[in-house]
């Protein structure tokens, strides 16, 4: 336990910070006042860490960029694994890349979000927050619990809102790999890049399965956390416009 006690302080900070959003939202929200601030306290986190995310999409970007230079190696080399790999780092050294670049900033922010995922499914924050009530149904509520009275409507429509930004996610990301020949950065070809580029689109509906075994409370911040992820998307990778012949002619 004492391995996770830094963790457990953060949690606490968080809900201490919570409860101060939610008695400042009291006035203005009422009965909501505690969703709100699950939403406004979710939405603060995910700007602080933005900066981690534009990092990430850049790594992709220049990782897809390259991709179709490490097809033209993978070709080369199909029968000499270690010059491939030699060449291919010698490749993304030249361009300034690096081959991991866009995984650092992930696993910075998995604390951050782990903070999250602990302070509004379990007791931990200190904040009483799972007793708190929204149209009646308790925060700590789940599926499992019954789906009787207000549950049943607050828990489709979120389940509901997840499904349509996973169907909207996994739509994107399969056109994003159709469009520049890569997955998730890396090329299409190449040992397991094929059930890669299977699995990957199916990533985003593990949210609406993760949903159910959670608390009401845990399943707003899912919601509010991935709309903001499904922004970010479309602001972030939007598709980048290629260079006209004439812009290439003034070169």
């Amino acid at each position: 336990m004492l391995a996770f006690a830094p963790l457990h302080d953060v949690v606490g900070a968080a809900g201490t910070a919570l409860s101060w959003l939610t008695d400042l939202l009291e006035p203005l929200a009422d009965g909501t006042a505690t969703v709100v601030a699950i939403v406004l306290l979710t939405i603060a986190v995910r700007l602080l860490i933005a900066p981690l995310t534009v990092a990430q999409v850049r790594g992709e970007r220049r990782r897809a960029a390259l991709a179709p230079r490490v097809r033209d190696l993978q070709q080369r080399y199909a029968d000499d694994p270690a010059t491939l790999q030699r060449e291919v780092f010698a490749l993304y050294r030249s361009a300034g890349a690096n081959p991991v670049a866009g995984c650092l900033p992930l696993l910075l922010q998995a604390p951050f979000l782990l903070v999250l995922y602990r302070l509004f499914a379990t007791d931990e924050g200190g904040t009483g927050l799972l007793d708190e009530r929204l149209a009646g149904v308790p925060l700590g509520h789940h599926v499992s619990d019954g789906l009787a009275g207000a549950a049943g409507p607050l828990f489709v429509v979120l389940l509901v809102a997840l499904l349509v930004l996973a169907w909207w996610s996994s739509r994107r990301a399969r056109r994003a790999s159709a469009a520049v020949g890569t997955v998730a950065g890396t090329p299409t070809e190449g040992p397991g890049a094929a059930t890669l580029g299977r699995l990957l689109p199916l990533l985003p509906f593990t949210t609406v399965l993760v949903a159910l075994v959670l608390p009401l409370a845990a399943v707003i911040y899912l919601v509010t956390t991935t709309a903001w992820s499904a922004l970010e998307q479309a602001v972030l990778r939007r598709p980048q416009a290629a260079p006209s012949p004439a812009d290439n002619s003034h070169r």
